[in-house]
């Protein structure tokens, strides 16, 4: 089938009026087209590679959890909706979680596995992005047994120890603690206990070096996350990581380029121009060349009004900011076949209408998003003879 008479923004230039052929769910050929154009424009289907919204579908309310099925099928919907065709969606362990909470050794372990029996037959390629708390040594077992069995496809490591990394502001760490409705007492003494109970070093280093050698392993990626300081950039460079997430300073960020790392922030910081916590601009960052990759982060919808943004910089305009959610992040995690709008390519596109609204979506040629408002499908043959 053919798509015509739209804009197409490829990966290293934009066709004004295009159409594009769709064969068994790839790209089969892309021309030029002699129609009227329809005012509508493709994009590559968005590469998500950090989302944190699958806890808070599982867990809406604190201690309301919500079954598997209606999680995954609500963002699965979400995600779809905002053009998103691959998705890594990131769950937590954390050191700090008791038993069954949140982010804990057990419920992390099991929402893992649950989502990789749950995601096959969605409409967008789900996968599944863990967040290894560094300090947290007794997870290490879990995260191996988890690789083995094929249910990870990137590790993240972090430190979320209070008086560093993303967390390095005490006092704005206690405003947002009281902000979820502990008191102010009860924040600061929960606080310095964790302070109190920081990790030595020497274990941090212990743990780093055996979660890169699993990640080597099975193949998998590793990202380093909130790196704050020039030290702790070279160090995730040094143990393995290829991503670095969410760095918290600029001179963090830059240590990262340097040492190869492809730098990823946050679309909801690049769509607002700052961070909700006060770190590193993802704007700032674009504009020093130290931006490689979009993130979903909290909101899926905010990649395409981000990209927007970010194009108006960009020294390759729209083009370049498109890449930065759809060919970059597919070569940082190794997606050879999907990232941008080319023969050969899956056909993972997003059709964005003249107010700049996602009206259709489709994952491997087929349509898994759609407002009812999007361009004509042609037979091969209509399209042929004009093209």
């Amino acid at each position: 089938m053919w798509l015509s008479d739209v804009k197409l923004i490829l990966a290293d230039r934009i066709i004004e009026n295009g159409a594009l052929k769709i064969e068994n769910g790839m790209i089969a050929e892309i021309t030029g087209s002699p129609g009227q154009p329809s005012g509508f424009t493709v994009f590559p289907g968005f590469i998500d590679m950090h989302g944190d919204m699958i806890e808070l579908e599982l867990e809406p309310r604190p201690k309301v959890d919500f079954p598997m099925e209606v999680a995954v099928g609500h963002l699965d919907a979400r995600l779809a909706a905002a053009g998103v065709t691959t998705a890594y969606a990131g769950v937590s362990f954390s050191r700090s979680a008791k038993d069954g909470e949140r982010r804990s050794f057990e419920h992390t372990s099991a929402i893992i596995r649950a989502l990789k029996d749950s995601i096959q037959g969605l409409r967008v390629d789900h996968r599944i992005h863990a967040r290894f708390d560094m300090t947290y040594t007794d997870a290490i077992a879990a995260l191996e047994g988890l690789l083995e069995a094929g249910a990870v496809d990137l590790v993240s490591v972090m430190d979320h120890t209070p008086g560093q990394g993303q967390y390095r502001n005490i006092e704005k760490l206690i405003g947002y603690r009281m902000r979820g409705g502990t008191s102010e007492e009860q924040a600061r003494a929960e606080i310095q206990t964790r302070m109190d109970n920081a990790v030595p070093v020497e274990q941090l280093l212990k743990n780093l070096k055996e979660v890169s050698r699993l990640c080597k392993a099975h193949g998998v990626a590793m990202a380093s996350h909130d790196d704050d300081t020039v030290q702790m950039a070279k160090l995730m460079a040094d143990i393995g990581a290829v991503i670095s997430e969410f760095p918290v300073t600029m001179e963090a960020a830059q240590v990262a380029k340097k040492r190869g790392l492809m730098i990823a922030m946050g679309a909801p910081n690049a769509m607002r121009g700052q961070s909700y916590s006060g770190n590193l601009s993802a704007r700032e960052a674009h504009a020093a060349g130290l931006l490689h990759i979009l993130a979903a982060d909290y909101h899926p919808a905010a990649i395409l009004p981000a990209i927007r943004a970010l194009s108006t910089s960009d020294p390759d305009g729209l083009v370049g900011a498109v890449r930065l959610a759809s060919k970059n992040p597919a070569k940082a995690l190794g997606l050879s076949d999907r990232g941008e709008v080319a023969m050969g390519k899956r056909a993972d596109l997003v059709v964005v209408d003249a107010n700049d609204r996602v009206v259709q979506t489709i994952c491997h040629g087929e349509t898994i998003f759609s407002n009812g408002s999007g361009p004509r499908f042609s037979a091969h043959s209509e399209v042929a003879a004009v093209a």
